[in-house]
């Protein structure tokens, strides 16, 4: 490459790509009929009603969860998940759910709003290739709520000894995550700083110099949020997932919980996904050239990036979503599934808040004045 200064390259192996599967499985209980579900305190099948658990089956092998080919995905013949779903969309937030066919829905498990209706089955949704399952219990989450409450400094006093969470949903969210070798021609400017002196002190100066190259790098799982909905901030706060977790697809996973269906399709996926990797190659691109040619600062970075062996997979991941009360108001979180992080809205002294205020003021007029002294 006659007009390189440098070139950078980081590449991995390739995967085998194959597909996956949905099984279907029974979901009664053997000894007296009724639905079991997934609990995840004691990461069993069991029935709330006569007490029998059972362990849940064993993957067939241990191999890493297979990524699908994105050129070949519409031709998968695995994409009748929601005809085996009771479905309802919310007229509020606009979030679509899938339930189990043994449950009822009332109210949007997100907003809480009761403007909800089914809407027929539909025949194109892609069965989840992948699921990070509940290891937070609805119980577990609660007492998490609790320690969570009573770490906030300007809540109430009152709130953090009377607040119960109530209206408990365990939801399961969708994900794709896209895996892709990528080359990128790249322009980069970096920075050199040197002295000059004005008067009786220097002032740092920098020198900009243009690179030109070829960058290398194999991207793996990038994640995209599959829905259109308005994002709740609480949610995007705790969904940081642990996806080597991941189990292979199974519908007793899900048993007594809601799925949200994905709403944004793979194709826009992969336009959100692109704009993630960009800022990815950026980065890393920025902190190798400065790291090999001894700069001080990276500016400006330009990529064209071609983009080879793109697969995917569709994944399925836990939160809980509730609520509580104080002085007649409704408040939600969200805690993470998986990991029991909580994020929410929480009642405010505004009392609390102005004293830390003053307190502030204070501090600071006494450090000014003991540097002025």
């Amino acid at each position: 490459m006659a007009d390189n200064e440098g070139y950078i390259e980081e590449q991995e192996e390739g995967k085998v790509l194959e597909e996956t599967t949905m099984d279907v499985t029974d979901k009664k209980c053997p000894n007296c009929g009724a639905t079991v579900t997934y609990d995840p305190a004691t990461l069993k099948m069991i029935c709330e009603y006569c007490g029998y658990s059972r362990e849940l089956p064993k993957p067939e092998n241990n191999t890493a969860m297979e990524e699908i080919d994105f050129e070949s995905a519409k031709l998968r013949s695995n994409k009748d998940w929601g005809t085996k779903q009771k479905s309802i969309v919310c007229k509020m937030c606009g979030a679509e759910s899938l339930y189990d066919e043994a449950l009822t829905a009332s109210v949007c498990p997100f907003c809480g709003s009761n403007s909800v209706m089914p809407v027929d089955a539909d025949e194109d949704i892609m069965a989840p290739g992948g699921v990070v399952p509940f290891e937070i219990s609805k119980e577990k989450a609660s007492t998490l709520f609790t320690s969570w409450l009573g770490h906030k400094i300007f809540t109430p006093s009152a709130a953090k000894k009377s607040c119960k969470a109530e209206n408990f949903a365990g939801i399961y969210l969708p994900y794709w995550t896209y895996d892709s070798e990528t080359t990128s021609s790249y322009d980069a400017k970096l920075g050199y700083e040197y002295k000059v002196k004005r008067g009786d002190h220097y002032e740092t100066k920098v020198r900009w110099k243009r690179y030109t190259g070829v960058y290398e790098e194999f991207i793996d799982d990038q994640v995209v949020y599959a829905s259109k909905k308005t994002v709740n901030p609480s949610i995007n706060a705790v969904s940081q997932f642990d996806f080597t977790k991941l189990k292979p697809y199974n519908p007793e996973y899900i048993s007594g919980f809601v799925a949200e269906r994905y709403t944004l399709g793979l194709d826009d996926g992969w336009e959100q996904a692109k704009g993630f990797i960009q800022r990815t190659l950026k980065s890393h691109l920025g902190s190798k050239l400065k790291s090999t040619y001894k700069a001080d600062r990276v500016g400006t970075i330009n990529l064209s990036t071609v983009y080879d062996k793109v697969t995917f997979k569709y994944l399925l991941a836990p939160i809980w979503m509730a609520s509580f009360k104080f002085n007649g108001k409704v408040y939600n979180f969200v805690v993470n599934g998986q990991t029991g992080k909580v994020a929410g809205k929480a009642p405010i002294s505004w009392l609390r808040v102005a004293i830390a205020i003053i307190l502030g003021i204070i501090a600071f007029a006494i450090v000014m004045a003991i540097l002025n002294s």
